[in-house]
């Protein structure tokens, strides 16, 4: 692109900040140029956002019927996946999937509960006992 085409529509974080781009100068050479959005992009930021919403809102769900632990929709809420929590908390892969599990949750000792509560930035106590719709 040319550097006179360079993006310049509002996007999530062009108040905040604004991102490099290259674009063509009038002599043929790149040049950076700065760009406070993107509409595109904006909009499949957009996208992302609530597809993460969506899956936060079916963990809470799950955790709310008695088909998972806390510790799913608290993974979710942060943004991580098993493997993230596990190499964070130093349990194994299949340990943190048992501790999915509502029945094992219940029966983690303090220690454990309190690396995950640790992980996820939350009180012990809420992490025991608040339910998603409460946060």
């Amino acid at each position: 692109m040319k550097q006179e085409e360079t993006p310049q529509d509002l996007g999530a974080l062009g108040k905040i900040t604004r991102e490099v781009c290259y674009a063509v100068d009038p002599n043929g050479k790149y040049r950076t140029q700065l760009s406070v959005g993107w509409e595109v992009k904006a909009k499949a930021l957009d996208v992302a956002w609530e597809d993460i919403e969506q899956r936060v809102a079916d963990a809470a769900g799950r955790v709310n019927r008695g088909e998972a632990s806390p510790i799913l929709y608290f993974m979710e809420l942060r943004l991580m996946d098993i493997p993230i929590v596990s190499a964070y908390t130093g349990f194994w892969k299949w340990q943190v999937r048992r501790h999915l599990k509502p029945h094992v949750f219940r029966r983690l000792s303090e220690p454990t509960l309190r690396k995950y509560a640790e992980l996820f930035e939350v009180d012990l106590a809420d992490l025991k006992s608040k339910h998603p719709d409460e946060t």
